[in-house]
């Protein structure tokens, strides 16, 4: 996808202000009308979650008297602490099972309601067809589908992982200091003094982890839009599958898929090598945890100070020690995997803020009742001029033809009429009444032909025998018995059923206006004419604007406007 200078600028200033942005992500969930359920559905998580701690803090003081009824060889409190193990035991396992169905449900919940508001705000104020001709953001359907299931699920692991591993570290911390005892140094005593080897332990180890790993969060951003990219390849050869069939295209699109993967290759290859390198450095600390405490605390036992249980239970509270502190070096690869994960989504929600926020060139209004163009001017991104200070006025019931030479700016003029033009100036005023755009290549939804047929209007808007009648009117009878079959239907019906099949949606809505860009030019004469008759006779005082190259439209608009040279020109009508 287009990477241009603005969409990098976009990057930039989210960057600035991570913190802030992310959380105000996070907190609308919290304070929406869904807060009750998920205020109740976190507090059950964090409950079984501590309520796990508890269960650990329970196990150390175990392995103590368990370690020290097996040095003693007490058989009775051997089967005694067996019995306790196996009841706490289950408990550990209903709250673990809880937790993850809890946080499962939580998540889901939590994603669905985020999702319906990106849902909403991409395809509010033309969002989502001004980023993609802008080119400032990639792949938005892998933010809104991918990008927020990560984010939901990664910060609520990662949010309870880190609480639970704060109130882990305090409780084993109290518990380490108790047993570790004291140690003296160069006449200094040290009390706690395992503690403080943990804690050491710890800091350099997640200050080298930082250091090995932190190229992974660019790393993963770049494979997840390599990887999208990809994606969206192979659905362009899907789409256009005829049109490459026909040209024999195969190696050229091979040679471009091979170019999309090659830039995943190269990159997952760099992931490679910082995670190899990571993962010597975690594993090699991992290892280095179980030794490190018994290297630390037995000359304690050997020397006789200790028993064998609390050896042990030092062992045991060491490593929820340090576990709990180097949560930051296990939890690195999900953090910078997360951290991805949020620049792709507010770089995303900062473009939308910012095509929002966008002053239009053009001022597009609807009011009264004629279509009035005053002093527009129409702009190509280069600067180039395609129209210059134009003015039009076509009153209700006017059928007017905008002809021109190929990229004169018909159609432009048609886009800034539907607000989606963004360079230029002056103003347009569409009549405040009912209308309907048909473009040359229609829109037909994926669902039943029904549907595809009352687009934008749900498939149970008309009765059912409307649909029928315009069918058979648009010579489009064969579909009529298909109209509650299920299909892709942009792919099912070649280009000149699909535009006879507007026209029908047009009967069906029955406009007061309807601006038409070249919507006839897969048809042939004789269906053109048909059509176009039924509209004039269907819909009674109907005010048409089409743009056309064919001669043959002119006899169904009295009026002919040319765009020529930047300029709106009347054509005197020839009988």
């Amino acid at each position: 996808m287009n990477q241009n200078a603005e969409y990098s600028a976009v990057n930039d200033a989210v960057r600035g202000q991570f913190f802030r942005k992310v959380w105000a992500i996070i907190t609308p969930y919290w304070r929406s009308e869904e807060k009750g359920k998920a205020w109740t559905l976190l507090i059950a998580v964090i409950a079984l979650s501590l309520l796990s701690v508890g269960i650990s803090v329970w196990f150390n003081t175990w392995y103590k008297d368990f370690y020290n009824a097996l040095q003693k060889k007490d058989e009775a409190a051997f089967w005694r602490l067996i019995l306790y193990f196996c009841g706490i035991a289950a408990v550990a396992i209903v709250g673990a099972v809880y937790r993850l169905y809890l946080t499962q449900m939580l998540t889901i919940r939590w994603r669905a309601w985020l999702t319906e508001k990106h849902f909403s705000r991409w395809l509010a104020d033309k969002n989502y067809y001004q980023l993609e001709q802008g080119g400032y953001t990639d792949n938005p359907d892998q933010r809104i589908s991918e990008d927020l299931n990560n984010f939901t699920s990664n910060t609520l692991e990662l949010g309870i992982g880190l609480l639970r591993n704060i109130v882990s570290l305090v409780s084993f911390s109290i518990i380490l200091w108790g047993v570790s005892g004291s140690i003296e140094l160069y006449g200094i005593t040290i009390p706690g003094y395992m503690f403080w080897c943990v804690l050491v332990y710890a800091v350099v180890g997640s200050w080298l982890t930082h250091l090995i790993g932190r190229r992974l969060i660019g790393l993963n951003n770049q494979q997840q839009r390599f990887e999208a990219d990809l994606r969206f390849s192979m659905v362009r050869i899907r789409e256009n599958a005829e049109s490459i069939a026909l040209y024999n295209g195969e190696p050229n699109e091979n040679r471009r898929l091979s170019a999309r993967f090659g830039n995943v290759w190269h990159n997952f290859w760099d992931i490679m090598k910082v995670s190899k390198r990571l993962t010597f450095f975690t594993a090699g600390y991992s290892q280095a945890a179980i030794i490190f405490p018994f290297i630390v605390a037995s000359p304690r036992y050997l020397a006789g100070k200790i028993e064998l249980g609390e050896l042990m239970q030092i062992s045991s509270a060491f490593g929820n020690v340090q576990e709990s502190f180097s949560w930051f070096i296990s939890a690195y690869q999900s953090l910078a995997s997360w951290r991805a994960t949020c620049d792709r989504l507010l770089s995303f929600r900062q473009a939308m803020t910012d095509n929002e926020e966008r002053i239009p060139a053009i001022d597009v209004q609807n009011q009264g009742s004629e279509l009035k163009v005053h002093n527009l001017g129409l702009d190509l991104a280069d600067g180039r001029h395609l129209l210059t200070n134009a003015d039009m006025t076509v009153e209700p019931g006017e059928r007017v033809m905008l002809s021109g030479r190929s990229g004169s700016g018909k159609s432009t003029l048609l886009r800034a009429m539907g607000h989606l033009w963004p360079a230029g100036h002056g103003n347009i005023r569409l009549p405040a009444a009912r209308y309907l755009f048909l473009p040359q290549k229609p829109y037909l939804p994926i669902g039943t032909l029904r549907e595809a047929l009352s687009y934008p209007q749900p498939g149970d808007t008309y009765a059912p025998e409307r649909y029928a009648q315009v069918l058979e009117i648009c010579r489009l009878p064969h579909l009529v018995a298909r109209l509650d079959e299920a299909n892709h239907w942009q792919r099912m019906l070649s280009p000149g059923e699909q535009q006879r099949l507007a026209f029908a949606r047009a009967l069906l809505y029955a406009p007061q206006w309807l601006y038409m860009d070249e919507a006839t030019s897969a048809m042939d004469e004789e269906d053109e004419a048909t059509l176009y008759q039924a509209l004039i006779d269907q819909i009674p005082g109907l005010s048409i604007v089409s743009v056309g190259h064919r001669s043959s439209l002119k006899r169904f608009h009295p009026r002919h406007v040319r765009i020529d040279s930047g300029h709106l020109v009347e054509q005197t009508v020839t009988a």
